[in-house]
């Protein structure tokens, strides 16, 4: 986990998150203004999360672009946490907001192991 730590405080400072954890899960939440689910792609490969984000937006009207300071391409390369699992990762993006949770391996998995009577097998 302290890779997925690392790396988070590597990025940018204009790249803002939060890594919040529980029993059960990880929840990378990550800035991403004026980002939609199609302008989005979140991949989990290889113990990699892979984020790219991108920002589209058109001027209004018969407005046309002087300079730009708000163009957004974001792509972000993270260990995945050692104790996470590559499969099940939910993303959602809501106002400008990605949030990646990550369930952790076996969380909320029970094994369970069979006993034998040696007692009952032998008589």
């Amino acid at each position: 986990m302290s890779a997925l730590r690392d790396a988070l405080r590597d990025l940018s400072d204009d790249v803002f998150f939060d890594l919040l954890e529980s029993e059960d899960a990880y929840l990378l939440v990550l800035d991403v203004p004026g980002v939609s689910a199609e302008s989005l792609e979140v991949a989990i490969e290889d113990g990699r999360i892979s984020i790219d984000a991108q920002r589209k937006k058109d001027p209004a009207g018969d407005y046309r672009y002087l300079e730009e300071n708000r163009s957004l391409f974001l792509e972000v390369d993270l260990p995945l946490p050692d104790d996470a699992s590559d499969a099940g990762g939910e993303a959602t993006v809501d106002r400008g907001v990605l949030e990646l949770r990550l369930p952790k391996r076996g969380a909320g998995e029970e094994t369970t192991i069979d006993v034998v009577d040696e007692d009952a097998q032998t008589g």
